[in-house]
């Protein structure tokens, strides 16, 4: 004896006979039972199924598995049943076996385990640039490279980043953190904090990533090392100003770029070779990266732990931090500095720095009948030496 299904089905009140078995096909179906509105029942009959209170309570399709029927109830008697009513019989049962296909398919494909990546999020914009591959063993040499007036925040935002990262079953830190500087003397940075360097340029152990943070003018010989440090590093990232730092060696020239929404106008003027990008938390071309202002370094450090260790750590590290900006998974998100501000006479921009200025006391300067203001005596005269350059600098430079 074989193992058979009967199909027993109403889609109204009306008593039906029992839908005829398919011994011809052989068919074999392995449902339960498909239903809507299917009180409980301690038993449930064939009987039961075709009485008619039960059928007009209820829409459903039950599938009952038989099992060692009798060969006679596997036959069915055609002849009584006529033409037209085995017509009907045929399209119904067509349209619940299409109808029963439909059910396992979303049922199958609900259960399916769907494959997720990571890195990715529905919700947020993710830099197209490749994922970093972390050392077998070992730390990742990190490089904060400083000098007098470096800001504060610029380093030590990554810095605690990198530090408060955490890999599951990974007792040690995963980033060897170092400053570095073109000699041993003591930084003075922001704010009168006073730094002794780690490591000189001559000495430092080489780097994997490079933080530049807002500083001074940087000399020949640090140049020098920044250029020859990237060509083995996985990231080499500069934080607010210090992106003309990294712009000064010549490694951004032909790519897209951020800094701090200050600076726009000077850095659009300095590097023409560089697309400047507005609203842009950060912006990433290869090896390379820069930050916008400030706390921008913040979400540029916790992308290059999401590029180590995945979405999950990063998230993590912000976590412990209480840090709960979600810029480091969207690099376009700082839109409130997209837009150009425009100088007029009652708010009037600095030129040099597109900062405000208060006109009754700002330093101030005439070029071809318009007068510009500025933030301190040292912008009137850098834009007293080339006004033209200053006019013009951000026509089609800044987007």
């Amino acid at each position: 004896m074989t193992n058979q299904a009967v199909l027993a089905v109403s889609l109204n009140s009306r008593p039906s006979l029992a839908a005829p078995r398919l011994n011809p096909l052989s068919l074999r179906i392995s449902i339960i039972a498909v239903a809507m509105r299917i009180p409980p029942e301690p038993k449930l009959s064939r009987k039961r199924l075709h009485h008619p209170d039960f059928l007009g309570r209820n829409m459903m399709i039950v599938v009952i598995a038989a099992t060692n029927m009798s060969s006679e109830n596997r036959i069915m008697n055609a002849r009584t049943i006529n033409k037209i009513e085995f017509v009907c019989r045929a399209a119904r049962f067509g349209f619940l076996l299409a109808l029963g296909v439909l059910t396992l398919t979303a049922l199958f494909t609900t259960a399916a385990p769907v494959k997720t990546d990571e890195h990715s999020n529905p919700h947020a914009v993710v830099a197209d640039t490749a994922l970093l591959k972390p050392p077998d063993n070992g730390q990742i040499p990190v490089a904060f490279l400083i000098s007098d007036g470096a800001v504060v925040i610029d380093f030590c935002g990554p810095w605690e980043v990198f530090q408060d990262a955490m890999i599951p079953g990974r007792q040690d830190m995963p980033f060897r953190l170092y400053t570095v500087a073109e000699t041993k003397k003591p930084i003075r940075t922001s704010g009168g904090m006073q730094i002794v360097p780690d490591y000189t340029i001559q000495n430092a152990p080489p780097p994997k990533v490079i933080v530049i943070p807002a500083q001074s003018r940087p000399s020949p010989a640090v140049l020098e090392w920044i250029t020859k440090s990237s060509k083995t590093t996985d990231v080499t990232m500069s934080v607010c100003t210090g992106a003309f730092v990294l712009a000064k060696t010549g490694l951004l020239s032909g790519k897209s770029a951020t800094t701090y929404h200050g600076a726009f106008v000077r850095f659009a003027m300095q590097f023409p070779d560089v697309q400047l990008k507005r609203g842009a938390r950060f912006v990433e071309n290869g090896n390379l990266a820069t930050a916008g202002g400030l706390s921008s370094g913040i979400d540029l450090a916790l992308r290059v732990v999401e590029r180590y260790y995945g979405r999950e750590v990063a998230r993590k590290t912000a976590y412990n931090m209480e840090y709960q900006g979600e810029g480091w998974m969207n690099p376009d998100s700082n839109q409130a500095y997209a837009v150009m501000p425009v100088s007029t006479a009652e708010h009037p921009l600095c030129p040099v720095c597109g900062m405000d200025v208060d006109p009754k006391t700002a330093p101030t300067s005439v070029f071809k009948g318009t007068t510009y203001y500025f933030c301190s005596d040292d912008d009137k005269k850098t834009f007293d030496a080339g006004p033209e350059k200053y006019v013009s600098a951000t026509a089609g430079k800044i987007q």
